[in-house]
């Protein structure tokens, strides 16, 4: 029989209380933050555009086009203004061996909002080092709390919008496991009450504002008793301070298989969950409207906000020379985002009306990744064509009457 090495445990104690002095300071400043900036009572509003790396550059472009055009009064006035900021590709990041480099860090922290192209995250068998993601470099960074994934299919009915808790839980040590001995590794899963209070609060905040007024909140609190049974315990008292919100809860095995149900999916609004969950379940809901391609997300804290898609940078693409014709969808509902978080709620609504009748319905030009398909910039200009229709909203109304009723029929 071997005996237990000290040394081995006295090591993992030592790495053990590094990373408990390192949260326990985080508490410290959560306890300090102060309220949500008010972006549409800025006087000068500062979007950064961050193209990142493989595809990133191409269909966040595309997806720029229309940002400018939907906001070039303000931008012509001097209200809001445009930096380009290129520090985030993969070459750039391994070059320094940092998930953003000092400088790129800098900029985006003199912005107010940023829309984000992919980037690239190695895994095992990449060329590249094994540096952090850059996304969850920047949400711990800019303190972006909340990622926010709306996904919506009107002919089944289905108008859920995604609160995943973005800076603790299982990511946010994902770079800080520790290789306890040759036969033993363990990882870390983090939970504050200050992180989960205000991620429960942004979700039931969202579905009263909308009226949508039910929360389903997602855990495995049966299971993992301490992280996420304190997540459940803090929704039951947040939600005393919204009894106008009808909510529930769920574990996440079972909402995986609900979110496919046609029984039960369309009667869910808005769901708050921990990070690992989130990230699964908006993938899976994703595909439901199309794909991760047409989904779009916010990456919201109470001073910074970031826009991007939710998929990877795709660099076999670029690879092959098919770069051009990567779908920019995803980025244009992320523009769509944007402008609702910086007060252009009328625009994002408009946005978000054509999409759905460029994606989902008239499906004129097609996107196939290939040649065979559109290119980004032409798909765009479509969108952008779609939104100065002057039937827009009558139109959109008549394509999702006509899609429910040919799925009750179905």
């Amino acid at each position: 029989m071997h005996m237990v090495d000290e040394k081995v445990i006295q090591a993992a104690k030592e790495r053990y209380g590094e990373l408990l002095e390192r949260q326990l300071k985080r508490v410290e400043g959560l306890k300090q933050e102060g309220d949500w900036t008010d972006f549409s009572g800025l006087d000068r509003l500062i979007i950064g555009v961050c193209g990142g790396d493989g595809i990133g550059p191409y269909i966040c472009a595309s997806a720029q086009k229309v940002m400018e055009a939907l906001l070039e009064e303000r931008i012509a006035s001097g209200n809001i203004e445009i930096r380009q900021i290129d520090g985030l590709t993969i070459e750039r990041r391994v070059e320094v061996m940092k998930a953003i480099p000092d400088d790129t860090l800098a900029e985006l922290k003199r912005c107010h909002v940023i829309l984000k192209g992919p980037t690239t995250t190695p895994k095992k068998g990449d060329p590249w080092p094994n540096i952090e993601s850059a996304n969850v470099a920047m949400r711990k960074e800019l303190d972006l709390f909340a990622n926010i994934r709306p996904v919506s299919v009107p002919e089944l009915g289905i108008d859920w919008t995604f609160f995943r808790e973005n800076t603790e839980g299982g990511y946010a040590l994902g770079s800080d496991g520790y290789h306890v001995s040759d036969d033993l590794v363990m990882d870390f899963c983090v939970a504050t009450v200050q992180g989960t209070e205000r991620i429960l609060r942004a979700g039931f905040d969202h579905a009263r504002k909308t009226g949508q007024n039910y929360v389903s909140v997602i855990t495995k609190a049966n299971i993992i008793k301490a992280t996420d049974g304190l997540f459940l315990s803090l929704a039951e008292k947040v939600a005393e301070d919204y009894p106008d919100v009808e909510w529930d809860d769920w574990f996440v095995d079972i909402m995986a298989a609900k979110l496919i149900d046609p029984a039960r999916r369309s009667d869910f609004r808005v769901f708050v969950l921990p990070n690992l969950y989130g990230d699964i379940l908006t993938d899976e809901a994703a595909q439901l409207q199309g794909g991760v391609g047409t989904a779009g997300s916010a990456n919201a804290g109470k001073r910074y906000a970031m826009f991007e898609a939710i998929h990877g940078s795709a660099p076999r693409m670029v690879a092959e020379g098919r770069a051009q014709y990567a779908d920019p969808s995803s980025m244009i509902k992320a523009v769509a985002m944007l402008l609702d978080h910086i007060g252009e709620a009328e625009k994002a609504k408009r946005l978000d009306m054509a999409l759905d009748i460029c994606v989902q319905f008239e499906r004129k030009l097609v996107m196939t990744g290939r040649s065979s398909g559109a290119t980004g910039d032409e798909f765009a200009e479509y969108v952008m064509d779609t939104v100065h229709r002057d039937d827009l909203e009558q139109a959109w109304e008549g394509y999702v009457h006509a899609a429910k009723a040919k799925n009750v029929c179905l």
